[in-house]
């Protein structure tokens, strides 16, 4: 018995040896989509505040492809030291249902560390787009079934603009990007009619005058963008929004985990970081990390019902 007490004795002061020395490094933070996109905004916020918080950098990895799972099933492979993060989209609740297989499980090879912020998705088309309402948009692509072409980028924007032609019965040509970004720029060079983008940029594209902001995706009006009505005002039911979270791979030390959990929520508690979420069109929506796991597994089925509605094939 007491060799036994003394082991477990020496596996606790390993074990918080180990938290106390966590992170003597850099830390990465792999980001599943392009710089300048909803998710990399926001992983840029955050790493700043660990970075500032647990004296070591968190440096921004963009890996984007295949809808975030190329990233995604890097970091469910990587050591579970703490030292390899993901901060996905809701996209990691939406793949299960986009891709027939998947080299990982969304809901057991990761370890949740916070959800961190929530968006809209907007409806944007180049200023000089013939329709200025949504009334008018709705009228446009009616008569025009068939001629006009929507890129995504995420799956966010993807099952918006499917639940579009479900709902308003008309038939567009949809375009696969890596990223929102890369959409945006083909609706500005006029090679796209409109494709949905995260709130931030719709609203420094709107204040740049070259894209016109139609409407957003959630149940209501948001407070960040009140001018642009809900897409359900005209297409009952409509409604999309998209979430930010933080994940350690499966097997990472549940000390390391609830040291960044700390780190994480206390850097969305700040009114300084409130405030930088803002201005990139997010709401902080924190979740500890148990909380934050039921909320990914009640998003799996919730995407996977709206992919289904929306007549999406999985690939």
């Amino acid at each position: 018995m007491r060799i036994a007490r003394l082991l477990m004795a020496a596996a606790a002061l390993a074990s918080s040896a180990v938290l106390a020395a966590y992170p003597d490094r850099p830390v990465k933070v792999i980001v599943p989509f392009p710089a300048g996109s909803a998710t990399d905004l926001v992983a840029r916020v955050l790493s700043l505040e660990l970075q500032e918080d647990l004296k070591q950098p968190f440096v921004i990895e963009n890996k984007p492809g295949a809808q975030g799972s190329i990233a995604t099933d890097m970091v469910a492979k990587s050591a579970p030291d703490g030292y390899t993060l993901l901060l996905p989209a809701n996209t990691h609740a939406a793949n299960p249902s986009l891709y027939k297989k998947l080299p990982y499980e969304v809901t057991k090879d990761f370890v949740p560390i916070a959800r961190l912020a929530t968006t809209s998705l907007v409806l944007m088309v180049k200023s000089d787009f013939p329709a200025k309402t949504l009334p008018e948009f709705m009228q446009h692509i009616k008569k025009n079934s068939g001629k006009l072409s929507a890129g995504y980028g995420s799956s966010s924007s993807q099952v918006s603009v499917s639940q579009l032609k479900k709902r308003s019965k008309v038939d567009v040509t949809e375009v696969p990007y890596k990223g929102i970004p890369l959409a945006v720029n083909d609706v500005l060079s006029g090679t796209l009619d409109f494709t949905f983008v995260d709130l931030g940029n719709a609203l420094a594209q709107a204040k740049g005058g070259k894209l016109r902001g139609i409407a957003v995706t959630e149940k209501g009006r948001n407070a960040l963008a009140p001018d642009w009505p809900p897409m359900a005002s005209v297409l009952p039911g409509y409604e999309i929004t998209a979430w930010f979270a933080l994940f350690a791979p499966k097997g990472t030390p549940p000390d390391i985990v609830a040291k960044l959990q700390a780190a994480t929520l206390k850097a969305l508690a700040k009114p300084e970081v409130k405030e930088k979420l803002a201005i990139i069109g997010m709401v902080p929506a924190p979740l500890k990390s148990d909380e934050t796991q039921k909320f990914v597994e009640a998003e799996v089925g919730k995407w996977g019902q709206l992919i289904k509605e929306a007549g999406i094939q999985p690939e």
